[in-house]
């Protein structure tokens, strides 16, 4: 390297290193302006990138890199499958990159890990076991793939060699808690399913003390300082108040309430109307929360017109890269309850659809799923019932501001019987009838959560008082929702 290539690479390391994004790719695109034939500060390149949303100069600066010759190209091609996924939502592209990593290394087990996950998006459920299976081999050991297969294969009895593998490693001290919590949920998820529910719910009670004892010193779940949270909201958007009206443009359709309320299954129903595209758990308003606005609520509620107009500008842009041309978009994130005041300054005619479920099931089925540190109230009934009171406490806050802009979606109700339900739906987001939106099992667009393979399926009852299988253990809920 000349002196001054050597320099603008210590410069762009220094960057890089104390995340600095900006002014890394600044320095990297300088040095390799003239010594383009570094393949690395291409791969570092296309990593401070993705940081700073440059998704597409990502993607060509990481083909650089793999043009020139980097060493371990799989990783190489792994960084542009996710960025293909999560964050252009391009998913068949993705599966080429995934594909390439496997030609250089057969048994990378990430490449086959995201491959799998990826066929289970689409529904692919064979695919996904394969993929699953070849991960297993190159790692036995490895609990996410172990997990992740067990799930998949049609366990019906609970003495089966996948679930006594998972048992053993639960066992073992030599486990992570981390893996204990991905083994004991899949463990819990299928003894469900074969109707050993006492022995579900120890599996589930392990999987979730595994999970905080992962987190602890890290994250903690805070019951007056939730509730402190709650007042300020209520106090900072104490009234409806004026916006800039956004356009005549279609506004989008923000769906939220608690984790495990039908979210996803509202989402597709939607989604299968022809003026409708499923945009899933966008991240753009609690982003815009904590970037843009301290102290967040005050400072939402007080901004000024042209701070709205730019963050409109912003959401919509982010929105039409991911869904071009796209009429009505639906934003699928649950927790976005908390933020229904900066929503309607922003979306003054958005559509805001709150979704329900009869708390037992509901809670229940938050502490049955692996939802991670950012829900630090799921491993805790307790918490989770206190979290639900301050969702329904706020709820009934916006409802009082925006009672004709905010519908309840009743997932018991609605599978219960589906056509007055739906039709009510659509006609409180001013939509008319289509049949297609009686069959969500039908629609086409990728699923990411932890309800995928259950909305692929056509409506069905069964999740309806699924906590009456679990009565007996569940006293401790059943009070603090009492309390709550």
């Amino acid at each position: 390297m000349t002196d001054t290539v050597q320099s603008l690479a210590d410069k762009a390391l220094h960057h890089l290193n104390t995340g600095q994004f900006s002014e890394a790719v600044a320095e990297f695109e300088k040095l390799l302006a003239i010594e383009p034939s570094l393949p690395d500060f291409w791969y570092n390149l296309g990593y401070a990138q993705r940081r700073v949303k440059r998704f597409e100069d990502a993607l060509a600066s990481y083909q650089q890199a793999l043009d020139r010759g980097v060493e371990q190209p799989e990783q190489v091609h792994l960084n542009r499958a996710v960025i293909l996924t999560s964050n252009l939502g391009r998913p068949d592209e993705a599966e080429a990159d995934l594909t390439a990593a496997l030609a250089f290394a057969p048994d990378y087990v990430p490449a086959l890990i995201n491959l799998g996950g990826l066929y289970e998006e689409r529904g692919d459920r064979e695919q996904a076991k394969a993929a699953y299976a070849r991960a297993l081999e190159a790692e036995p050991d490895d609990a996410l793939v172990l997990t992740r297969l067990a799930v998949l294969s049609d366990i019906e009895e609970p003495a089966h060699p996948l679930l006594d593998r998972i048992r053993a490693q639960i066992a073992s001290p030599q486990t992570r808690a981390a893996d204990r919590a991905d083994l004991g949920f899949a463990l819990g998820q299928v003894l469900d399913a074969t109707g050993s529910y006492d022995e579900a719910c120890e599996a589930y009670k392990t999987a979730n003390e595994a999970s905080r004892v992962g987190w602890e010193g890290k994250v903690a779940y805070d019951p007056a300082a939730e509730e402190a949270m709650t007042d300020r909201i209520i106090t900072a958007f104490s009234e409806a108040g004026n916006s800039v009206d956004e356009g005549t443009d279609d506004a989008p359709i923000f769906i939220c309430g608690m984790f495990r309320s039908g979210s996803t299954l509202t989402e597709r129903i939607l989604s299968r109307h022809s003026r409708v595209t499923a945009g899933g758990e966008f991240g753009f308003i609690p982003a815009m929360t904590r970037t843009e606005f301290d102290p967040y609520p005050e400072a939402a509620a007080t901004t000024d017109s042209a701070t709205i107009e730019r963050l409109r500008e912003s959401y919509r842009q982010d929105v039409a890269r991911l869904h071009p041309d796209a009429g009505i978009v639906t934003d699928k994130q649950p927790a976005n309850f908390r933020h229904i005041g900066l929503i309607k300054k922003l979306f003054p005619r958005a559509t805001i659809i709150d979704t329900l479920r009869n708390p037992m099931d509901n809670c229940l089925s938050i502490w049955f799923a692996h939802l991670g540190p950012r829900v630090p109230y799921a491993v805790d009934l307790e918490h989770i019932a206190h979290w639900y009171g301050e969702y329904r406490r706020l709820m009934k806050h916006w409802s009082s501001l925006w009672p004709d802009d905010i519908i309840e979606a009743d997932y018991d109700a609605l599978v219960a019987d589906p056509e007055p339900n739906i039709r009510a739906l659509l006609d409180a987001c001013d939509l008319d009838w289509e049949d297609a939106c009686l069959e969500p099992h039908e629609a086409t667009n990728t699923v990411s959560t932890l309800s995928a393979w259950q909305v692929r399926q056509p409506l069905y009852t069964k999740s309806s008082g699924r906590w009456r299988n679990y009565e007996g253990h569940l006293g401790v809920l059943r009070e603090a929702l009492d309390a709550a």
